[in-house]
């Protein structure tokens, strides 16, 4: 545990979604929370994840654990329900899950097919806005909703391909959730970090050569890890964000700076 991080969190109720293992950017988030005093609700995608993500769970002291994929009908109001029946609130959301099919996600845009873009879009946006919904019931407080989102949202990076405009799509659901949330003092953060050795940016064509350019870039000369990315989430969450909302949150040591 980071001794420098007080526990201003204690008290609160997160509920984080799309940790793989321990190098995920949503077990950096987990993480930086519980050190902050958070409890935390902890998914996994399926059972050959559970192996990888429960121990993780366990060393995070999370009361709720449970599987879901956003794909599986009933899933995710089912990760819900119990939370509303065993906390009755929930302070903090993170949303870290995106996929695209391999063929579409490896080929350009123009060769994505019409059912590998709508799952995409499903998966890693349109899930948002089901959990957003399922989410600001239980937030009768406020709270803090996340969505992991990345450079190529708004500038060309070769070989992100589909993802891209799907990453766009997901930052301008941030900004009308947090136009619509905001008169129930909930706030919504779109976060793009910088490269990230994560499994999901394994998929990326030539991932290795962008991680290169990026450390190159960077006025702080160097790439980001899942921490920094965690307690910039931490921060958010915390009443000393209370009036920050609805922007897309760099934390790539100021890599979208430089052109």
């Amino acid at each position: 545990m980071n001794e420098q991080i007080r526990p201003v969190l204690t008290g609160k109720k997160a509920l984080v979604v799309g940790i793989a293992n321990d190098q995920s950017i949503a077990y950096g988030c987990a993480k930086a929370f519980r050190e902050a005093g958070a409890d935390l609700a902890v998914t996994w995608l399926n059972e050959k994840a559970r192996k990888y993500v429960e121990p993780l769970a366990q060393e995070l002291e999370a009361p709720i654990t449970a599987e879901l994929n956003v794909a599986e009908p009933g899933q995710l109001e089912a990760v819900f329900d119990r939370i509303g029946k065993t906390w009755g609130q929930l302070d903090i959301l993170v949303h870290s899950i995106a996929f695209a099919p391999m063929n579409d996600l490896q080929g350009g845009l123009l060769d994505c097919s019409a059912e590998g873009f709508a799952k995409a879009m499903d998966i890693s946006c349109h899930s948002f806005i089901r959990m957003s919904r399922l989410a600001a019931p239980l937030m009768k407080d406020g709270g803090t909703m996340f969505a992991m989102s990345y450079y190529g949202a708004n500038r060309v990076v070769p070989n992100y391909n589909v993802m891209g405009p799907v990453k766009a799509a997901l930052e301008a659901s941030c900004r009308y959730l947090a136009y619509e949330l905001g008169p129930q003092r909930i706030r919504v953060h779109a976060i793009s970090p910088g490269p990230l050795k994560t499994r999901a940016a394994s998929g990326l064509k030539d991932f290795e050569l962008l991680l290169n350019e990026a450390a190159k870039k960077a006025p702080l000369g160097e790439l980001v890890d899942i921490m920094d990315v965690g307690y910039t989430c931490a921060y958010l969450a915390t009443p000393f964000a209370q009036r920050v909302t609805g922007g897309t949150v760099y934390v790539d040591g100021g890599t979208n700076i430089v052109a």
